[in-house]
């Protein structure tokens, strides 16, 4: 609309009014406004595509919230004599994946509840250097996630089963609130350099003995972790401690977290469509134990599958004539690896490497063969479904999709790439393949991997016939 007030009409050198810069001024508003809302327009289309790619990771602030307000935390207390004994590992281990730090946190939390004392439980910590984010082959990812994020029950808090003594766990924060500097630190040595051997149950007894000799409440070692990665790494460290350590309560009332068990949920028609309504897991009660609520899923073939950087890690283990993993040789497990002879210290024949590498990190072909060879079990009968625990490139985990549904025997293809987290579930992502894997009607895994380990360890202590769980 053209101005018709005289004072706004600009006048030329005889005072009559100029048109062309009339048409000028009313035509640089015009595209003015017209430039301001195609940017704003632009702005929020690019927003709309790209949302969430530059988004920095969660810091699960109410998983903190949750861990803080905890019952058994009596941060008002105008005295904390009356607390329990607890037993708190300080060095526990950081910049590891979670299945390292699983296996560990299993472990120390069966440790402390052998010895009548609280667990006191802490972050899954990438770094501890006081930031928020950490950098993991160029991206963010959070330093810290709280362990209710990953998982709940007595590890984290929740009550033992009725009739069990041993005092509630408490978190790390509210450790230092308590004892401040009024505890009792034991220093390793004490326990190891008398112990007979690196196994978990020469290890556990030995604290224990240590333990019961100690009347301060709070206990706490000096040591960055109490096993060894050798313990961890040796195939019989866990063969005398197993049937104890299956029977505990961290083992019968674990339990996944509900974030984690809702990205299961979601995701129950991509890696194993069902044709009859099943309850989803965020519906069963928790008071449901573990070898119930995390049941087999018949006609489901999960398979777990490094690639990436884990090509090199396989040459090492060749290198050194490594044998699986301790949770990866529990009794009763079918497939054994005995490292072929002919390797000297350090080193390996190309012969024995091959083998490591078809155990370790197969080839497509290779793993199509070891599925043809595995599915004429009798463990193996009814499966329809296969899913791929991986973190393979897309490129290739398509690949080996083609090859698995040119099997001819698949009416359901999927693997981690094809999982929709949201937000908060991206960064727990593994926990969520642990699931899957874990109640899988036939899984087969990598021997040396501890994220295979620690899916084995939950199949065998919830009953899964031995035959159902395999290796490369």
């Amino acid at each position: 609309m053209l101005p018709l007030s005289r004072t706004d009409v600009p006048l030329g050198l005889h005072g009559k009014p100029d048109n062309a810069l009339l048409y000028v001024r009313y035509f640089a508003r015009r595209y003015l406004v017209l430039g301001i809302t195609g940017l704003v327009l632009f702005s929020l289309l690019l927003r709309i595509l790209y949302v969430g790619r530059d988004r920095l990771p969660p810091l699960y602030g109410q998983y903190h919230q949750y861990e803080h307000r905890l019952p058994q935390h009596h941060w008002d207390a105008p005295s904390h004599q009356s607390e329990p004994k607890f037993f708190w590992i300080p060095g526990h281990s950081r910049g590891s994946g979670w299945g390292n730090i699983f296996q560990e946190v299993l472990l120390n939390a069966y440790l402390a509840h052998k010895a009548n004392r609280g667990f006191v439980f802490y972050n899954y910590t990438w770094n501890d250097d006081g930031s928020d984010y950490s950098d993991y082959n160029g991206k963010p990812i959070p330093s810290r996630i709280p362990l209710s994020a990953l998982i709940r029950g007595p590890i984290v808090g929740a009550p033992w089963p009725a009739g069990d003594p041993a005092p509630l766990a408490i978190s790390e924060e509210y450790w230092h609130h308590v004892c401040g500097s009024n505890r009792r630190v034991i220093p390793r040595a004490e326990v190891h350099d008398h112990l007979p051997s690196w196994y978990v149950s020469d290890i556990t007894k030995g604290w224990l003995d240590k333990l019961s000799t100690i009347d301060d409440h709070r206990a706490r070692t000096d040591a960055p972790c109490l096993r060894p990665r050798r313990t961890f790494g040796e195939k019989d460290a866990m063969t005398d401690v197993w049937p104890d350590f299956a029977r505990s309560p961290v083992l019968t009332h674990f339990a996944w977290s509900p974030l984690v068990e809702l990205g299961f949920d979601n995701n129950r028609e991509v890696f194993a469509p069902t044709s009859v309504l099943e309850p989803p897991l965020s519906a069963v009660p928790t008071s449901v134990l573990s070898a119930e609520r995390y049941s087999m899923l018949p006609g489901l073939l999960v398979l777990h599958i490094r690639r990436g950087d884990y090509e090199g890690h396989c040459a090492h283990l060749a290198r050194w004539s490594s044998s699986y993993l301790a949770y990866n040789a529990l009794p009763g497990l079918p497939d054994r690896f005995t490292p072929p002879p002919g390797g000297s210290w350090g080193e390996n024949t190309p012969e024995n490497v091959q083998i490591y590498m078809e155990h370790c990190f197969p080839s497509v072909e290779q793993i199509v063969r070891r599925v043809e060879e595995v599915v004429q079990g009798e463990a193996a009968q009814g499966l329809e479904h296969v899913y791929v625990m991986t973190n393979g490139a897309v490129e290739w985990v398509e690949e080996l999709k083609r090859a698995l549904r040119g099997m001819g025997r698949w009416t359901n293809v999927a693997s981690s790439r094809d999982l929709v987290l949201n937000w908060e579930q991206k960064y727990v992502a593994q926990a969520v393949d642990m699931l899957i894997g874990q109640r899988a009607q036939v899984f087969i895994g990598n021997g040396w991997s501890s994220l295979t380990g620690n899916i084995v360890l939950m199949r065998q202590a919830n009953g899964f016939r031995p035959d159902s769980t395999r290796f490369w």
